[in-house]
């Protein structure tokens, strides 16, 4: 089965489809508002589509690294260089979300999404684009100090390349991204069934707050639905 990342303007395409589909099918009373099950049942169905999607890739970057690598013996040095590209994809495990992690507020109106972290997919670096500069010289042409140069700078691209894709600049940009492709795919199904009073926060559980007790405020989806019983 195919279960590669789906982007965040098809999950909003198959959220619209499946409200379409609630209202055409008659499961959305649009005269109850806001605490009558409209919220949690939409919220409900939405989630459950974004998890049966796998992953979301809210943002790609592109990072360059360039790196030199010596060897010196018998008073010789070899030295070599490498320019290496490489993309690098920030993903969201959106199976991770449980009920648990979207919570509604009934005094505010905002429905609350915790977001599992970042993970970094990659490098995938492209061999096409890379560019290796020097020689392996006397050096070279007693031993095999080129390949062993080439495989380690290799080695260490890579792994700066990585570094850099974590740095807080591109981390703080993916993050902003996924946050906004959530709130977004939860903010269209409850808008298109006539809900617009709700908002929509969706947060990582390592993102500050001024209220600390603001998740612990909102109810789960059981406890709203079973009041509503």
């Amino acid at each position: 089965m195919d279960r590669r990342p789906l982007n965040p303007i098809a999950i909003v395409a198959i959220l619209a489809a499946l409200v379409v589909g609630l209202l055409v099918g008659g499961g959305l009373d649009l005269k109850r508002k806001l605490f009558g099950g409209d919220v949690t049942s939409i919220a409900r169905a939405s989630l459950e589509s974004m998890r049966a999607q796998n992953r979301l890739v809210p943002f790609v970057a592109r990072y360059v690294s360039v790196v030199t690598s010596k060897q010196s013996q018998l008073m010789f040095t070899s030295e070599r260089t490498l320019v290496l590209p490489g993309d690098v994809r920030y993903e969201l495990d959106l199976a991770k979300l449980g009920e648990r992690d979207v919570t509604w507020d009934d005094d505010t109106k905002t429905l609350s999404v915790r977001l599992p972290e970042i993970e970094i997919a990659g490098p995938e670096v492209d061999l096409a684009a890379a560019r290796e500069y020097g020689s392996g010289g006397v050096l070279g042409a007693l031993t095999d100090s080129r390949t062993q140069l080439d495989d380690a700078n290799r080695s260490k691209a890579v792994a700066d390349l990585r570094k850099q894709a974590q740095a807080a600049t591109p981390m703080r940009l993916a993050r902003e991204a996924a946050r906004q492709a959530v709130e977004h795919s939860f903010a269209l199904p409850l808008r298109a069934a006539g809900i617009a009073d709700a908002k929509v926060v969706a947060r990582f559980a390592s993102d500050p707050t001024n209220d600390p007790s603001y998740i612990d405020r909102s109810r789960s989806y059981n406890e709203v639905m079973a009041t509503g019983r």
